[in-house]
């Protein structure tokens, strides 16, 4: 029985993101790194070997080669806490082309809730490093991956799609000055110095923020951020006291459940005073009860925007430059997929000839001295490799033509892995 040699309908992506799916509903389809995991084992024991999962704020995804979109949503809700019907209410499928281009525009931000998202590329990389580790990657899906990261590397590096701060951090930010005007003399609050805390934290300061406060579960991690930019640290414990304090909050942790609750209020609630909270955790990290306090606006990542920034209109001008961008490494993927098609006939022809050198070389070998039987092993390899490299440029130059790769196998005789399987 042949082996059908790979092609672009066999990569299938389902997930949900911010386009249909809000917070709440993101939430429950939401995968800590142990859920992947747990998710990509359990593909590789029901023989699913080459996909990866990406879940962030604004999406939870899997990418795949060689799966139906109807595994693929099975093993989402059973490894997340979201239902069928709730997938069929808010999710998406996408097969063959339309998956691959799905991929590329989310790794370089096109399909980002901040157009030209700086952070997602390094989000995909984490879903795909992992599931790499994990030996979950075919060649085929590796190949992908190095055109994908490249058309990333290009958009920003042959367009303008990566300036203007374009990440959910910044428009956090921009959110809280366009409430404040400026923040200059605000007192704020950010709990989680991670990697958005840490982005949020530098936005702010760039901003004009010169009272900021610094809270983390670990204390040593907001003391190093803080030192870089010498703010305050105060501890867990303190969390009620300083949101009663502050004038903006922001929380930004990869907790699984609130770090602000309506408990935590009651200091504000005696003393009220009015207040923007800002959530950019998905699963939310403050209860979403507290935006029903009076003095109190509460934002989650479905508010923030950034099409009212002038650096998106910017941003928005380099769209056709990057989808050409797309379509360039897309083809070039597309044209070594085509190829891999003659790699067997190639793979068995290079071993045709090899075997007829050594039978040869192996029925001469007594009556050569040894002091030459180097030079003609040598001599006889470089031979049959000159006259094989005709034939595989051919088989590559070729490699639609079923009728040329037929011809080459019939001439020598040939016995591909594909035809023995």
């Amino acid at each position: 029985m042949s082996v059908e040699p790979p092609k672009i309908s066999d990569f299938c992506a389902v997930g949900v993101n911010h386009w249909e799916a809000s917070i709440d509903v993101r939430e429950r389809f939401s995968l800590k790194e142990a859920q992947k995991k747990e998710l990509i084992e359990g593909a590789k024991r029901e023989g699913m070997d080459s996909l990866f999962v990406v879940s962030t704020c604004n999406r939870t995804e899997i990418f795949a080669q060689n799966v139906s979109a109807q595994e693929l949503i099975r093993l989402l809700v059973t490894y997340s806490r979201a239902s069928l019907e709730e997938f069929h209410n808010y999710g998406f499928e996408k097969e063959g082309q339309r998956a691959v281009e799905h991929l590329f525009q989310v790794t370089v931000g096109l399909d980002s809730q901040i157009l030209g998202d700086v952070q997602v590329v390094n989000q995909v990389k984490e879903g795909y490093e992992l599931a790499s580790e994990l030996d979950a990657v075919d060649g085929e899906l590796h190949r992908l991956m190095q055109h994908v990261f490249r058309a990333h590397k290009r958009s920003r590096n042959e367009t303008s799609l990566g300036e203007g701060a374009a990440t959910t951090a910044y428009a956090a930010v921009k959110f809280a000055v366009e409430t404040f005007d400026n923040l200059r003399d605000k007192n704020i609050l950010l709990v989680g110095t991670g990697k958005i805390g840490k982005v949020t934290c530098k936005n702010l300061i760039n901003l004009g923020a010169k009272k900021v406060t610094l809270i983390n579960r670990t204390r040593d991690r907001a003391e190093f951020v803080a030192g870089r930019f010498d703010l305050d640290v105060a501890d867990m414990e303190e969390l009620p006291q300083k949101i009663a304090e502050s004038d903006l909050i922001i929380v930004a942790t990869g907790a699984k459940e609130p770090i602000i609750e309506l408990d935590d209020m009651k200091p504000s609630i005696l003393n009220p005073s009015f207040k923007v909270m800002v959530d950019l955790s998905v699963p939310r990290n403050i209860d979403p009860e507290i935006g029903d306090l009076d003095f109190v606006d509460l934002a989650n990542m479905d508010f923030l925007t950034d099409v009212t920034d002038e650096a998106y209109r910017k941003r928005e001008e380099n769209i056709p430059l990057v989808k050409k961008i797309i379509d360039d490494e897309l083809t070039d993927y597309k044209n070594w997929l085509s190829k891999q098609k003659v790699v067997p006939t190639i793979k068995a022809l290079t071993s045709k000839f090899d075997a007829i050198r050594e039978d040869e070389f192996d029925f001469f070998k007594n009556k050569i001295s040894d002091t030459d039987k180097e030079k003609v092993e040598n001599l006889t390899r470089r031979i049959v490799n000159k006259i094989a490299a005709y034939s595989i440029e051919h088989l590559r130059d070729h490699h639609e033509s079923e009728q040329v790769t037929k011809v080459v196998n019939d001439m020598f005789k040939l016995e591909t892995k594909a035809d023995d399987e």
